[in-house]
């Protein structure tokens, strides 16, 4: 971290709006943590189905792609942190329905039910969460807060998962998902406390009727914009191997492995320290190899581990890959996070965003089904080896594209015709 960038995180921290965002940020991560560990936990508990797993995995990632479509003009029109606060109080009372209907009659179809509709909120969400930091804090201080909520993210999923099994395996899986819902409901408080900064009047859709035309928008710049047109069809591809990889991974745990919940916990916990040294390594590995060599070696490093896990027999040699698996997939979606944010005007960012998000999930319910489904069927041994084998190719198709550039943000810069997609003189590159 260079000295500017010590000084900018240490005057977040004394920030009291940046400060209450951060530590309630936190906590909706944990919650999120808990719900990965115990909602496949409970439909395992339930059904005993790597196949019904997947299958609940592709609603909610069907229902993302469906809420991408109008994501990005809800949060360019309407205030984000009234929107942020509205999203986390009624993601509190879907989780918290749980753990009461479960108790009195569990019924699979409230499962489909509330993840759906979680879904949903956690697009708007996430969204408005990405395009409401310019609003929070002073554009230099805008990677010395993205860093240091990201740290903190990543820290919630080691923490969480291993918590989540613990819960689970003392108290029962719905009183892990009971801690879930508690979580959202403390964050809803902290974020109605916080104050946004006024945003330009540019930044606000002029039509937010035309749900159609917003993400007309954002799809636009993307397809306008060469290194994201090729990199949302490479991650198109990756989210559709990657999205129902921790549901192949808690099954084989549990299943193939014989473990525990405590244990999956502690394997999903691995997972979180793979995000955090991802979080960590990005900065770094970018400045010294540029984009390309960055994102397509995590595309590959994720070939290799899944492949490696696929063959894996005992327990702490399949957590290991968990957590390479996860600093690879952290890798790759930090840095191609910061490049969209790099080439994108602020005032198309939430819908630039949905759109990036939307366009690159598209496929990836259909891919969850698929690889739980082939988990079941030839076994996770075989799936693994040709997911692996799948990535390894994405990353092979990545250097015939501009993604492979070391510095594909001033690329373009200079392809972008005067006044459309340029951004401001003095924005970070």
């Amino acid at each position: 971290m260079t000295a500017g960038s010590e000084v900018a995180a240490r005057s977040l921290r004394t920030d009291r709006n940046f400060a209450v965002f951060w530590f309630v940020q936190a906590l909706s991560e944990v919650g999120n943590a808990f719900a990965l560990v115990a909602v496949p936990l409970l439909v395992l508990e339930a059904t005993g189905s790597v196949a019904r797993m997947g299958l609940l995995t592709a609603t909610a990632g069907a229902a993302s792609v469906v809420t991408g479509l109008f994501a990005g003009t809800l949060v360019d029109r309407f205030d984000r942190r009234r929107l942020m606060v509205l999203c986390e109080v009624a993601r509190a009372v879907l989780y918290g329905l749980i753990p009461v209907c479960w108790a009195a009659d569990p019924q699979m179809w409230l499962l489909y039910a509330v993840m759906g509709a979680a879904a949903v909120l956690e697009m708007i969400f996430q969204v408005a969460y990405v395009a409401a930091i310019p609003n929070l804090v002073d554009k230099e201080r805008i990677s010395a807060a993205n860093g240091l909520l990201q740290t903190t993210n990543s820290a919630a999923y080691v923490l969480g998962p291993m918590l989540a099994g613990l819960v689970a395996g003392v108290f029962g899986v719905t009183a892990a998902l009971s801690i879930n819902a508690a979580s959202f409901a403390v964050s809803a408080a902290g974020l109605a406390l916080i104050r946004f900064r006024p945003r330009e009047e540019r930044a606000v859709a002029a039509r937010w009727f035309d749900l159609r035309e917003g993400f007309l928008a954002g799809a636009g710049f993307l397809w306008r914009t060469p290194v994201l047109r090729a990199l949302t069809l490479l991650l198109t591809v990756f989210l559709f191997l990657s999205l129902g990889m921790t549901d192949v991974f808690i099954y084989h745990v549990r299943h193939d492995l014989g473990q525990n919940d405590r244990v999956v916990g502690y394997v999903m916990g691995a997972a979180g320290v793979g995000t955090i040294a991802g979080a960590a390594l990005m900065s770094p590995l970018r400045r010294w190899w540029g984009f390309g060599p960055c994102w397509l070696g995590s595309v590959g490093l994720c070939g290799v581990v899944v492949a490696v896990a696929g063959v894996a027999g005992n327990v702490v040699v399949a957590g290991g890959m968990v957590l390479a698996y996860s600093l690879g997939v952290a890798l790759a979606g930090l840095c191609s996070m910061s490049l969209r944010q790099e080439v994108t005007p602020d005032h198309l960012l939430g819908r630039v965003t949905s759109a990036f998000w939307t366009m690159h999930n598209v496929l990836a319910p259909i891919g969850a089904v698929l690889l739980t489904a082939l988990a079941k069927g030839v076994g996770v041994k075989d799936t693994l080896l040709a997911a692996g084998a799948a990535f390894l190719c994405v990353a092979g198709v990545g250097l015939f594209t501009p993604v492979r550039l070391r510095r594909p943000a001033i690329a373009a810069d200079a392809a972008a015709p005067p006044g459309r997609g340029r951004r401001p003189s003095g924005a970070s590159g």
